[in-house]
């Protein structure tokens, strides 16, 4: 099958048998995980609401144009469903062999990041300010690429079949990849994204099929650590206090736990059904800070009530269960890998988000994938799904 409407999906590294394949362009919609691309839209969507619903009265935010965050949002979620459209056609073959490239490029935004370019926003120097009102959070984008530049190293001696499992050199070379970055990140400080990293290493490492010894090593490892930051005042102030606030939430509920306390008042006040679309008092009323991001949640819960988030709930696991299914029906290891740091990722910082709107996770400022508003973390879970969607289409038919 060749000609003008073909495009060839071939192997990249290591050939094997059956991986250099010819599709025509109308298989590709056929092959493609249709259940994650409709959950992902339909989750883009409702966050489109939440985020007008929470920002059309604040005109202290909006510049007094009630659809300022409506359009943005709308951008964002355009712009990703094109990146997403773009890693499908490159394929996520292809991207292996810009892992290194990709790295390095990361490296040297979180970087700039550190200089006088970076910006703070809501205590974390994690910025960089774009002209025309934009900013880049570069720690969005590590994430993606840990798991690429991880998923390159385990699997590559695997795949090749001159091992079964990566060995112990491999894995310290893996870790040490993704060692680098998250150090940058945690002096920004931008614990939050560090704690997903850490998160998604470790689901790298059991998908990988490396000795559980790693794993509980680097458990060992991660406790030991948080103890030492703590001990040695690494944390800023605010963010002790967030933590302090999740321990004992009455702790100071009109200061530290104020964004708790109010998060669970409007969650609560929605009871089945919710107040209704734009008529939540919590909302309407801005007792609730940064709620067209972190706290998105909240909105559905008062306004669409129990339904309504449960309905984000639901499309967040139709996302994890059908890539669950890609990582488990992929043959090669590298598409597994990636798929399984994928999962762990939107698994991870969606029970965080969700859980310290409710109270059962410390406020740790990470949006709800799909559904908060900004673009770096649009961008970059719309690049992930596309991930999700090449690893599908290039799988061989037999696979």
């Amino acid at each position: 099958m060749t000609g003008a409407n073909s495009f060839q999906v071939s192997g990249y590294g290591p050939e094997r048998a059956g991986w250099t394949r010819v599709f025509a362009r109308d298989s590709v919609a056929r092959r493609m995980d249709w259940p994650i691309l409709l959950a992902a839209g339909a989750l883009s969507l409702i966050g489109t609401v939440l985020v007008y619903s929470a920002t059309r009265n604040r005109t202290e935010l909006n510049q007094g144009d009630p659809y300022f965050f409506l359009l943005r949002h709308l951008l964002n979620t355009g712009i990703g469903l094109a990146l997403m459209i773009a890693i499908v056609w490159i394929g996520h073959r292809a991207l292996r062999t810009a892992v290194p490239l990709l790295y390095g490029a990361s490296l040297f935004l979180i970087l700039l990041v550190l200089t006088p370019l970076g910006s703070t926003i809501n205590g974390a120097h994690s910025w960089i300010k774009l002209p025309g009102g934009f900013s880049l959070q570069p720690s969005e984008f590590v994430k993606l690429t840990i798991i690429l530049g991880m998923a390159m190293l385990l699997a590559t001696r695997v795949d090749a079949g001159d091992k079964q499992y990566p060995d112990h050199r491999t894995v310290l070379q893996a870790l040490g990849l993704a060692v680098v970055p998250m150090l940058i990140v945690m002096l920004m400080p931008d614990l939050g994204s560090v704690m997903v990293m850490v998160i998604i290493v470790l689901g790298v490492l059991l998908a990988s099929g490396a000795s559980n010894r790693w794993v509980f090593g680097l458990i060992g490892a991660g406790t030991v650590g948080a103890l030492a930051v703590w001990q040695l005042g690494i944390l800023d102030d605010y963010q002790i206090n967030r933590f302090a606030a999740f321990a004992n939430p009455e702790l100071d509920p009109a200061g530290v736990g104020y964004n708790t306390n109010q998060a669970r008042i409007a969650i609560g006040s929605g009871g089945l059904t919710g107040s209704g679309l734009f008529h939540g008092s919590q909302t309407t009323g801005q007792f609730v800070p940064e709620q067209q991001t972190d706290f998105v949640f909240t909105v559905a819960g008062e306004e669409l009530g129990f339904v309504g988030a449960g309905l984000i709930v639901l499309l967040l696991g139709v996302i994890l269960w059908r890539a669950c299914r890609i990582a488990r029906d992929t043959p090669d290891l590298y598409g597994t890998i990636v798929a399984a740091g994928i999962v762990a990722w939107f698994a991870f910082q969606s029970f965080e988000n969700i859980g310290m709107t409710l109270g059962i996770m410390p406020v740790t400022g990470l949006p709800l994938p799909f559904v908060s508003y900004g673009g770096s973390s649009m961008f970059s879970v719309w690049m992930a799904v596309g991930l999700l969607q090449s690893i599908t289409v290039q799988r061989p038919m037999s696979a």
